[in-house]
C-alpha cells in the first residue's frame, strides 16, 4: 500500500474520512499530523487539550506528530514551517497527505499547491459529499463526538459542548452546514469502531473568545471582497481522566 499521513483534526471529518481510506486499503495511513498552538498546549482552531489528542491517538493506534506553532504566527512563518515539516515527511516516505476537507475550493488548492512545492500529492476522500448524508454515515458506523468549538456569530453556547447526534443536526440553524464546513463547529471524536478503547473526559467551563484579524492582509484566512465574519467563537475545555 501506498505510504501516506493524515493532516489531523482530532474530529468528525477526519475521523471518517480516515476510517474510509483504512477501509478501502489502498493507502497505508502510519502518522497523525496535527498543529498545536503553544501559547496554550492545544489543537489549533479546535482548542482541544494536547492530552486528549494524544489520548486519542493511542485509542486510533496510529502515531501523532505534532507541529507546534505559536498563536499568532504570521502567514510568512507558518509557510515555512509547514514546507520543513512536509519536506521531512517526504525524505520519510510520505508521498500522499489525507485531508478531511469537503468543499471550500480556496482551501484546497492552497493545501494542493504547498504540497505540491515539495512534491507531495493532496488526497480529499469526502470532497463534493453530501454533509448530511456524511454525517449521518458517520453516526450509523458508532462514532461519537462532542462539539467543542462554535462559531459564536452563527451558533449559541448551547450548541458548544455537545454531543453530536440526530437531534443536534435537526437544531442546526438553516445556514449552518450540517457538518460545519463552513467554520461554524468544530468537534473531537472519542469513540467509534476503530478506538482500541473509548477516551474518557469530563465537560470543563465555557468560555467566549474574540480574535481581532491582522492589518496584514496576507495574514488573513479571507480574501479582499468579503469582510472576516468568523472572528468570535465558544470553547468548551475537556478535561482528560
Amino acid at each position: 500500500m501506498k505510504k501516506a499521513y493524515f493532516n489531523w483534526s482530532s474530529g468528525k471529518d477526519a475521523m471518517l474520512a480516515l476510517d474510509k481510506t483504512l477501509s478501502a486499503k489502498e493507502y497505508n495511513i502510519t502518522k497523525l499530523v496535527t498543529t498545536v498552538n503553544t501559547d496554550y498546549n492545544r489543537v489549533s482552531m479546535h482548542g482541544l487539550s494536547v492530552d486528549l489528542l494524544e489520548k486519542q491517538s493511542e485509542a486510533i493506534g496510529i502515531p501523532l506528530e505534532k507541529i507546534e506553532l505559536r498563536g499568532n504566527v504570521s502567514m510568512a512563518i507558518y509557510n515555512t514551517q509547514m514546507k520543513t515539516v512536509m519536506t521531512n515527511l517526504l525524505k520519510a516516505g510520505y508521498e500522499y497527505a489525507f485531508f478531511g476537507d469537503i468543499f471550500l475550493e480556496d482551501l484546497k488548492k492552497y493545501r494542493e499547491d504547498k504540497l505540491a512545492e515539495v512534491g507531495v500529492k493532496a488526497v480529499f476522500p469526502l470532497w463534493k459529499q453530501n454533509t448530511k448524508k456524511l454525517l449521518l454515515e458517520f453516526l450509523q458506523k458508532g462514532y461519537k463526538a462532542i462539539t467543542v468549538c462554535v462559531n459564536a456569530k452563527l451558533l449559541d453556547a448551547s450548541f458548544c459542548g455537545r454531543i453530536i447526534d440526530e437531534a443536534f443536526i435537526e437544531d442546526l440553524p438553516e445556514n449552518v452546514d450540517v457538518c460545519g464546513e463552513n467554520g461554524e463547529f468544530h468537534t473531537f471524536v472519542f469513540d467509534g469502531p476503530i478506538f482500541k478503547k473509548p477516551i474518557d473526559f469530563t465537560i470543563g467551563e465555557k468560555v467566549l473568545r474574540s480574535y481581532t484579524p491582522s492589518k496584514n492582509k496576507k495574514d488573513n484566512c479571507y480574501t479582499e471582497d468579503n469582510e472576516p465574519w468568523d472572528t468570535s467563537f465558544w470553547y468548551c475545555d475537556l478535561i482528560a481522566k
